[in-house]
């Protein structure tokens, strides 16, 4: 593969989900398949037709196995993704509902995932690409994986790429809250382009409406906040200006993977050079579908099926 359009990276897990409705502790079958919210951004860009890298650590086992043929069968590059020989990858349980978000919980204490480190080599894949994709969960997982996070923004600033950045709070990963908010908003200071759920967002800067949320990160030189409002859509706010876009009309079988899906649909957009008003539009409906499968990611849309909705809803309503 030439040089990637974008890179991201985390750690990918076995995904066991409960085939029967209802509480985890009574689920007794599930069905296996692939998590991680950097995977999910991962699966949606390669679908969008852009060249994609993924950055990670997964155990030398069947499910690392699955994750690193999973990547391939995408399109997603793999290079990058090392077997460790002493961890095991890790996994998540998922319950089945029919309203709301499931409940997840993780084993994934001392996973290959947490292994993640630095590298010059994967130092040099981050900078070789266009863009970066980060998220909060990997400083979360170790002290190792917590620098590469750093190093990994900064090599990509230093070549001239952009930086997305989605705060993706997992509060069952940090041992403290003060330490998660601190450090995830100082990563999150130091991307171009910050998107964060409005209760992420209250939770980082004190601050519950969307424009004062945005405020924190422009004021310390963000080029743009991206403020997700779940189903009332989402916002986004420039120095230039504020733009909404309302939700899209889908059949909502899984809300998991919709906040990647944006994540990805707004990367997208900004590779594509398309302007606010569309880039916006773009994240909502790349959300929106993502929820139309009950994986995490198996609902992550093609051009075609973006192209299919766009073209069928209603236009947004725009503020400059």
């Amino acid at each position: 593969m030439s040089a990637p359009d974008v890179v991201t990276y985390g750690e990918i897990m076995g995904n066991f989900v409960a085939t029967e409705v209802g509480p985890l502790e009574k689920a007794t079958l599930f069905e296996r398949r692939l998590a991680g919210s950097e995977l999910n951004v991962a699966v949606a860009l390669a679908r969008l037709g852009h060249r994609t890298g993924y950055v990670g650590r997964v155990g030398d086992d069947p499910l690392g196995d699955a994750a690193r043929a999973r990547l391939r069968q995408e399109g997603i590059d793999d290079t990058h993704v090392r077997a460790e020989d002493h961890a095991v990858t890790g996994i998540q349980l998922k319950q089945r509902v029919l309203v709301g978000d499931p409940r997840y919980v993780y084993y994934r204490r001392g996973s290959a995932g947490s292994l993640l480190a630095p590298s010059p080599e994967t130092l040099a894949y981050v900078a070789s690409a266009r863009h970066l994709h980060a998220t909060g969960i990997p400083p979360a997982l170790s002290a190792t994986a917590r620098r590469f996070a750093y190093e990994a923004m900064e090599a990509a600033r230093d070549a001239g790429a952009g930086v997305t950045f989605d705060p993706n709070l997992r509060p069952t990963l940090w041992p403290d809250h003060g330490e998660m908010t601190r450090l995830v908003d100082d990563l999150a200071r130091r991307a171009d382009w910050v998107l964060p759920g409005v209760a992420e967002g209250e939770a980082l800067t004190g601050r519950r409406e969307p424009e004062a949320i945005a405020g924190h990160y422009l004021s310390r030189g963000a080029r743009g906040v991206a403020v997700k409002l779940g189903a009332a859509g989402a916002m986004l706010f420039t120095p230039e200006g504020s733009w909404t876009c309302p939700p899209f009309r889908v059949v909502t079988v899984d809300t998991i993977g919709a906040g990647d899906g944006f994540a990805a649909g707004f990367v997208s957009g900004l590779l594509d050079g398309l302007d606010e008003e569309r880039r916006l539009r773009r994240a909502c409906a790349v959300g929106a579908l993502a929820t139309s499968n009950k994986g995490d990611n198996e609902g992550m849309p093609t051009r075609a099926e973006l192209d299919a909705l766009l073209a069928a809803d209603l236009p947004m309503e725009g503020t400059r």
